[in-house]
């Protein structure tokens, strides 16, 4: 699975992704609205695997992040199938992304969501799309309702206010 942008392509992560992933993950300013930071590279080659393991089991989930430009992995995004309930919802597709933060504000977070918006409308024929974002990271939610999804609500997830998104396949197309 691949998906190339003007700038950007998205795979699938690979273990060679897991020092960039780290330096990512392991920061805690990227952390910020996410959880605990990473603390080893091995932690790291985990997610990868876990991440992979999704692949296999549901035929989707984040990929790698690539600029073109410089080869290097810069963050990831895509789609997860949320198999645990997440404000209630099951069994649907969650669009995600998250960037080393040299790569902050160029883009490449409305890029990549967009081609992963485009392959889960177009190619896996999803109806609707869901995200959702701390109710504090500003940053998220402009880009989220930037790209046309609606805030529904508010909710809890693990003591954390967040709001809920959704995108209709014809508020996309």
């Amino acid at each position: 699975m691949k998906i190339e942008t003007q700038r950007l392509i998205l795979r699938k992560l690979e273990e060679e992704d897991a020092e960039r992933m780290f330096l990512m993950d392991s920061d805690p300013e990227v952390m910020k609205y996410l959880g605990t930071p990473v603390k080893s590279k091995e932690e790291s080659k985990e997610i990868i695997k876990m991440i992979q393991k999704q692949y296999e089991e549901n035929g989707v989930g984040r990929l790698a992040v690539i600029e073109k430009e410089s080869g290097l992995f810069i963050g990831w995004c895509g789609l997860k199938l949320l198999k645990e309930p997440i404000n209630g919802h099951v069994e649907t597709l969650d669009l995600g992304y998250r960037f080393i933060p040299e790569f902050w504000g160029k883009g490449y977070a409305w890029e990549a969501a967009n081609a992963s918006l485009d392959y889960g409308f177009n190619e896996l024929k999803a109806n609707s799309i869901y995200a959702f974002a701390d109710a504090d990271n500003t940053g998220s939610n402009y880009i989220l309702t930037k790209m046309g999804f609606e805030n529904t609500g508010k909710f809890e997830d693990s003591g954390v206010q967040c709001f809920w998104y959704e995108l209709k396949r014809e508020k996309y197309i």
